[in-house]
């Protein structure tokens, strides 16, 4: 049954792929990886080559101002977070657009905040500006807007990581599939780096209240916020929506291309859209 299930990825043609902070940088300094992130953009400009719209949700713009800033910890504040966001931010974009050119594809750029998404008229206008970019052949590059997000109270006027924010994204957009690329392969029945014993899961058909349980609301990374919790919680979003999420090891970025072949590589959450399914049930967390 899941090779069956896995070939039907290759006919996807609406992806988000979200790439976390820890799949950015070097894990010695925290510093970006620009090796990592120029094939990044070589298989996604390979997905655009083949006609697919492709959004990409992307941390690292804390990462980018710690580096620029020549600041070599996590920031203890919220005020410092977003200083970090507010030099970063742009830095980042600069190594995106300029990376994306060389390949002749056009990169926007995309900060939301949850205020954007939980009132009617700007997520109208937000969906009609993502419809827009995809439509004129660019990748927009999507990122909460640290700057003015006070992310230190969750899920009040934040939304947490960037997993529930790609989430939201595909569900927004439409999205037929969702890859989330991070520090661990897949979901597992118990944290693999202290149960040596955790069997790894391939294929979730349905998020069950066993499957809940088996997130953790940790991140290994020093430059990552989230852990196998909140991606089974963007998992929940993207599936009830309509769209397919695989969780994948983002060591490699061929494997955005292994997925998008049928290859078993990561955990598969099988979508099962839900006709109650309402947005603003989740941005409000109502579930």
């Amino acid at each position: 049954m899941e090779c069956q299930v896995r070939s039907t990825l290759k006919d996807k043609k609406r992806i988000v792929i979200k790439i976390g902070s820890s799949s950015l940088t070097h894990p010695e300094t925290g510093e970006l990886n620009l090796m990592k992130i120029e094939k990044l953009i070589r298989v996604i400009s390979d997905l655009r080559g083949e006609g697919r719209d492709v959004v990409l949700v992307s941390s690292g713009a804390i990462a980018a101002g710690r580096q620029a800033l020549g600041h070599h910890r996590k920031p203890d504040t919220l005020a410092q977070k977003q200083a970090f966001a507010a030099v970063g931010q742009a830095r980042l974009m600069m190594v995106y657009q300029r990376l994306f050119a060389e390949y002749n594809q056009t990169a926007a750029q995309i900060l939301l905040t949850k205020d954007t998404m939980v009132n009617d008229s700007s997520r109208y206008n937000a969906q009609n500006t993502f419809d827009e970019l995809l439509n004129l052949g660019t990748i927009p590059i999507v990122n909460e807007n640290d700057t003015v997000s006070t992310s230190e109270i969750p899920y009040v006027d934040s939304f947490g990581d960037n997993d529930r924010l790609s989430a939201i994204v595909a569900a927004l957009i439409g999205a037929d599939l969702l890859i989330l690329l991070s520090d661990i392969d897949g979901l597992y029945s118990d944290d693999p780096r202290s149960n040596p014993d955790a069997r790894f899961i391939s294929l979730v058909p349905e998020i069950t209240p066993e499957f809940l349980r088996m997130g953790k609301d940790t991140s290994s990374s020093d430059v990552g916020t989230g852990g196998m919790s909140a991606k089974l919680a963007a998992a929940r979003i993207a599936t009830d929506s309509g769209a397919d999420m695989v969780i994948a090891n983002g060591d490699k970025m061929e494997v955005i291309l292994d997925i998008m072949t049928g290859q078993e590589k990561g955990t598969l959450f099988l979508a099962h859209a839900n006709l109650d399914f309402d947005l603003m049930h989740y941005l409000n967390n109502e579930y």
